[in-house]
């Protein structure tokens, strides 16, 4: 995992636990949705067959049920749902958690609507009836939809008050005198045993589900930040491993080399055309500059209007940063010479490449930083890169590339020593391509 300074662990934290809470929380709007939908199928499905069956209800219930006793159940349940849906939003938008002792309130008060279902059966048609019945299944639905809430002890507690509810309705109306009413006893504990241990499985998926999340979530946390550290022009692997190997990210000196990218003449050739036009023609020059940069193991640090810098070794070590920089710049000078025999508005680069020790890290501040280079090597790399301007070139790189670079640079073409404004002695430069 990428490591960060603390101030920034603490905001990855905060963005994390924010994440996950928002996700979580949504979860379980989507559980009250899915409860209330089933509660309004059963009670229009209980009307159904008590309107369209009556003789069926009435052998079943022996005569005892009204279409009343629908709605002393489903009606509350309805309702209750409706106000936790409503509390849970307004904490979403308030970016608040639901408090604990409200989630277990509301698990007793809904868990123990199926007890007053299976109350209403027991009156209705006789205890042995009633727990061998439908109405003990209701809690299995319950349990099942507490996996949404996404927290163990919450489906564990569903599924303890289902159990302890059922084996005291079942025990309550077959109270213990021995032989059997203690088989009794044991028969419904074992039931009730079943049900609180389906509330631990329910728990358990929930709290899978709930890691999954977080796993998710914390990628997602991590990238986002390491692509507002580096821009959102960092390529894919670049981030991949970032992630994997991790990078820090406070100040530190690192050997780089720095590259500067300039379009030559673009702000006169824009003047002719569409504001769409220039936009185009410099996003197609730079996906393919950028798609170079990234295969040479290469990151883009900044764009600076029709250019850009970009760093080899920052942010994390590579040995051979000389011979990346060099190889990238070549194979970019030839595929713009292609682009520019395929467009209307044919472009000239300019490069400069220089390598030695620089500060890399966050600038920025509190709420906005963003990683990267600093010193004399980027200062001197903007140099060179200026120079060729000057020197009719499109190339140049400075003595400490030409001797990184040793026998893999044989075609380098000395320039001489060359004053470099803000240089009280003239530098020797070197010119490649």
């Amino acid at each position: 995992m990428t490591e960060f300074p603390d101030k920034a662990s603490t905001a990855v934290a905060t963005d994390f636990h924010h994440a996950l809470m928002h996700e979580v929380m949504t979860t379980e709007l989507l559980r009250i949705k899915v409860l209330i939908g089933t509660a309004a199928t059963l009670a229009a499905i209980s009307l159904l067959v008590y309107f369209l069956a009556p003789d069926v209800v009435s052998r079943v219930w022996h005569g005892n049920l009204s279409p009343v006793y629908v709605f002393y159940v489903t009606i509350p349940l309805i309702l209750f749902e409706f106000w936790v849906h409503g509390a849970i939003s307004w904490h979403m938008r308030k970016g608040r958690d639901l408090p604990v002792v409200r989630r277990y309130v509301g698990v007793l008060v809904e868990t123990s609507l199926p007890t007053v279902v299976l109350a209403l059966h027991i009156n209705s048609m006789g205890p042995q009836e009633a727990l061998g019945f439908v109405a003990p299944l209701i809690y299995f639905v319950f349990i099942i939809l507490s996996t949404l809430r996404l927290d163990f002890w919450l489906s564990t507690f569903t599924g303890f008050v289902a159990a302890t509810e059922l084996f005291y309705m079942a025990v309550f109306f077959h109270p213990s005198g021995g032989g059997a009413a203690e088989t009794s006893i044991y028969y419904h504990a074992a039931r009730s045993a079943i049900i609180l241990i389906c509330g631990v499985l329910a728990g358990a998926v929930g709290m899978q589900l709930r890691r999954q999340f977080a796993a998710s979530i914390a990628a997602a946390t991590a990238r986002d930040r390491i692509t507002n550290l580096f821009g959102q022009h960092v390529s894919p692997q670049v981030v991949e491993r970032l992630m994997t190997e991790g990078a820090g990210t406070g100040s530190d000196i690192r050997r780089v080399a720095v590259m500067f990218v300039d379009f030559r003449s673009f702000t006169a050739g824009a003047r002719t055309r569409s504001p769409q036009e220039v936009v185009d023609r410099l996003d197609g020059a730079f996906a393919v500059l950028v798609d170079i940069l990234d295969r040479h193991g290469g990151i883009v640090n900044k764009f600076l209007g029709d250019g850009f810098l970009a760093l080899f070794g920052a942010p994390f070590e590579t040995g051979d940063a000389a011979h990346q920089a060099v190889a990238a710049a070549r194979e970019m000078l030839a595929a713009n010479e292609r682009t520019n025999a395929a467009s209307s508005w044919p472009l000239r680069i300019g490069i400069g490449i220089h390598i030695g020790e620089v500060v890399a890290g966050n600038i920025g501040s509190p709420r906005r930083k963003e990683y990267t280079v600093i010193g004399d090597t980027v200062n001197f790399a903007a140099r060179l890169e200026a120079l060729n301007k000057e020197l009719g070139s499109q190339f140049l790189i400075s003595s400490a590339v030409r001797e990184a670079l040793g026998d893999d640079c044989k075609d380098a073409v000395s320039r001489g020593e060359i004053p470099v404004r803000g240089y009280e002695h003239p530098v020797h430069v070197w010119q490649l391509g």
